[in-house]
């Protein structure tokens, strides 16, 4: 009697009915803690989520003044400072720049060597003595050193030399940051009974919001931002510290425990007054449903399940054996499919064999006519292409038919400046039939491919000839979408760990609402194309650990034309200098 298994209804009624109010007190006041605990410790989480987001907020706009007061130091019209800016073209681009940052700064203008103002943005300040900056900390961005000064009166001054050709001081930039900037973010993070800061490394607020000694002298709740080493402006080292009243961090808190109390007694009035029924309303459709199980398994005959009846995880329960039996039946339909597929395939290998023949035909006459003694030099060229371009056409058919196998990369180490001289050579031809300007710049030096000079080396660990075929894709592409006429520039750009090459146009460019589908395979813009080459292309630059990317371009209709400019399409191929594999 005592080894017999107890049913699903003996075990409820004997648990409704045994368990006392005590155990459900302690069993509720234990969850109630564990709940409280994970409450607080959420509620902090995400007050300290909302810091380091503004801390990021922070450096990334920090981050971006200082590149502003970078780049525009090394901008040509800077040197409009060694002759005093005598035609005022300096103080114009200054306020423009101002006008277009619409309040982020101040004030922007250049002082020279006398400590003189030559040009601001501001024209009443020109020629005045420039108030002495206080210096606060000093940071190298891309080796271009920069002076943050101490921030007054809401005003943070951003210092940066301009130095001309030969290494000379022409004079120095300061850009007035408005600090109020910085207070809107930290705002923006507040809710409730809060109240943030932003803290140097040693504590002392450098913004905060109104309600901030308020807080602090009153709150029992309080968090800094991550520091995970991974800030914009490292060297500066500030936190974000937001602080909140306990009273209101824990509100949430104390309203969970008066639901806590209530369900107390709901379930203790439930378990006194529902047992029998509700131990009933459970058991009959599990046992339903237990014996419809049985009847499946022994049976070749599926039948129709029962209804669904009793609680919803009954229902449930009935319902997903219901849709198994249908996803048993969809998975075969699926096998079917896959099978006919694989026919599918093995029928494309055979074709491959029609496309392979005229490819060896090609090679064959053109390795024979390069034997020819009196051909041009032009035309060996020529040959040469016809016989390397249809090898690699035969590897890329292998590759198309083992499509579920597709080759890795066969990483070797390549000169990026060879590769794209090479396929550049290859389309000029086409280019010239449509008057099209093809053009190499190697880290801003233009190269032309028939010029007989030492070629700067790039050297990258990659697969040469899938690059090759990447950058003849988006030629080929550019090319051919162009009208006659327009402008095709290739541009390589060295950086300390990776390498960048653009294949930028004046076309129309790519529309917004394609850029999101345009390396999706079969999408075309081009009327008669297949949609399979910036695919392809994307896939060979993700196996070499890189990125392929397009943004609009701009380029002047003619080269070196200063006229309004055309925006096209700039595609972008990223790839790290060392590959692991």
């Amino acid at each position: 009697m005592l080894n017999r298994p107890f049913s699903v209804r003996q075990v409820l009624l004997a648990g409704f009915f045994l368990t006392a109010l005590l155990p459900m007190l302690i069993m509720t006041m234990l969850a109630f803690y564990q709940a409280r605990t994970a409450l607080h410790d959420e509620i902090v989480s995400g007050m300290q989520t909302r810091a380091s987001a503004a801390l990021s907020e922070v450096d990334r706009m920090m981050f971006e003044r200082l590149q502003n007061v970078a780049s525009w130091s090394r901008l040509d019209i800077m040197y409009e400072a060694q002759i005093g800016d005598v035609d005022k073209r300096l103080s114009h681009f200054l306020a423009d720049l101002k006008q277009s940052y619409r309040g982020v700064y101040h004030a922007l203008y250049v002082v020279g060597s006398d400590n003189r103002v030559i040009a601001s943005s501001e024209a009443a300040q020109i020629g005045q003595s420039a108030s002495s900056v206080q210096p606060w900390v000093n940071v190298q961005l891309a080796r271009h050193p920069l002076l943050i000064g101490a921030i007054k009166q809401q005003r943070l001054p951003i210092a940066s030399d301009i130095i001309d050709h030969d290494g000379n001081k022409v004079g120095t930039l300061l850009a007035v940051f408005d600090w109020g900037q910085v207070e809107q973010i930290l705002k923006n993070t507040q809710s409730q009974g809060s109240a943030a800061a932003l803290l140097d490394a040693h504590g002392k607020p450098l913004a905060q919001t109104a309600e901030w000694q308020q807080v602090v002298a009153g709150h029992d709740v309080s968090v800094r931002s991550n520091s995970n080493g991974q800030a914009s402006v490292p060297v500066l080292n500030w936190q974000v510290e937001i602080s909140q009243y306990r009273s209101v961090v824990m509100a949430p808190v104390h309203r969970m425990g008066y639901m806590f109390i209530f369900l107390l007694l709901v379930a203790a009035f439930l378990a006194t007054a529902l047992a029998a029924p509700l131990s009933r309303f459970i058991t009959t459709p599990l046992a339903r449903l237990t014996s419809y199980a049985n009847r499946f398994m022994r049976s070749t005959t599926q039948g129709l399940p029962p209804a669904p009846d009793g609680p919803t995880e009954v229902r449930e329960m009935t319902n997903a054996f219901a849709k198994m039996i249908d996803d048993l039946n969809l998975s075969k339909d699926n096998l079917t499919r896959a099978a006919k597929l694989a026919v599918a395939g093995e029928m494309a290998a055979a074709m491959s064999h029609e496309i392979r023949t005229p490819l060896g035909i090609l090679r064959s006459s053109a390795q024979v006519l390069a034997r020819e003694k009196n051909l041009s030099a032009e035309a060996q060229e020529v040959a040469s292409f016809i016989t390397s371009e249809t090898e690699r056409l035969n590897k890329l058919v292998s590759t198309l038919v083992d499509s579920a196998r597709p080759r890795q990369p066969e990483f070797a180490l390549h000169d990026l400046v060879g590769l794209l001289e090479n396929a550049v050579a290859m389309l000029r031809m086409q280019a010239n039939k449509k008057e099209i300007s093809l053009e190499l710049v190697i880290n801003a030096l233009v190269k032309e491919t028939n010029t007989n000079h030492a070629a700067k080396r790039v050297l990258v660990e990659c697969d040469g000839e899938q690059i090759t075929q990447v950058i003849l894709n988006l030629l080929l592409n550019a090319i051919q979408i162009l009208e006659n006429g327009s402008r095709v520039v290739v541009s390589l750009f060295e950086l300390e760990d990776s390498v960048t090459i653009s294949v930028a146009d004046n076309g129309k460019g790519v529309d917004e609402s394609f850029k999101e589908h345009i390396f999706d395979p079969f999408f075309t813009q081009r009327q008669g194309g297949i949609g399979l080459g910036l695919a392809v292309s994307r896939q060979i630059v993700t196996a070499h650990f890189g990125s392929l990317t397009v943004q609009a371009s701009t380029l002047s209709s003619h080269s070196g034309s200063t006229s309004a400019t055309e925006h096209g399409a700039d595609f972008r191929v990223k790839l790290p200098k060392l590959q692991v594999h």
